[in-house]
């Protein structure tokens, strides 16, 4: 037995102009809503607001220099080779100081492989490579995103870097006195 149905359509039916009115309506229902509490939105207003990261974030890679302005990193590997990305590449070359064996003569991270994992801090033998928690890297092209040796290089004291992630500084990671390389004092701090 064939079924009859019966449309009734108007022509604003067949045009989906009442759809449009609905789905206008609830749009600006919810801009007004939103207007008047702007407090309750989950939203920050950056750069004016900046989200507050956990102590261990895991954010920009910076390489540690010694006293002397030389970099810490001893081209060993360790930290290419844990890399689950492969975006670490280095070069190792001759020491100009014969009291040092090797260093990197290119060191390059590239930021947009990169899986901010930390697993390069963790096989760092000589703590030479950190994360910071800075966050904003911005690039306009992707040639910028390869980080050379330049681009690593700790430039301001460790005090003065919001240091991230790592893992051999017990609960408190941030804490700067517990630190073996904060500082001489800081490090007769905590040999004694």
């Amino acid at each position: 037995m064939p079924i009859r149905v019966t449309a009734h359509e108007t022509a604003a039916d067949k045009t989906g102009f009442p759809g449009i009115l609905k789905g206008l309506g609830t749009t600006i229902r919810h801009l007004l809503h939103n207007i008047t509490h702007l407090k309750d939105l989950p939203t920050i207003l950056y750069p004016e607001q900046r989200r507050n990261y956990s102590e261990r974030f895991r954010g920009r890679h910076v390489l540690k220099v010694r006293d002397d302005g030389t970099l810490k990193c001893v081209a060993c590997f360790m930290c290419q080779t844990a890399c689950p990305a492969n975006c670490i590449d280095i070069v190792a070359g001759e020491h100009p100081n014969i009291a040092y064996e090797k260093h990197p003569s290119q060191f390059n991270i590239d930021m947009l492989r990169c899986v901010f994992c930390g697993y390069c801090v963790d096989a760092c033998p000589k703590d030479a490579i950190i994360m910071t928690r800075d966050y904003e890297m911005a690039m306009f092209s992707r040639g910028e995103s390869s980080y050379s040796i330049e681009d690593l290089r700790q430039r301001l004291p460790l005090r003065q870097i919001d240091l991230g992630y790592r893992p051999y500084y017990g609960e408190n990671p941030t804490k700067m006195d517990s630190l073996p390389y904060a500082g001489k004092d800081a490090g007769t701090k905590a040999a004694g």
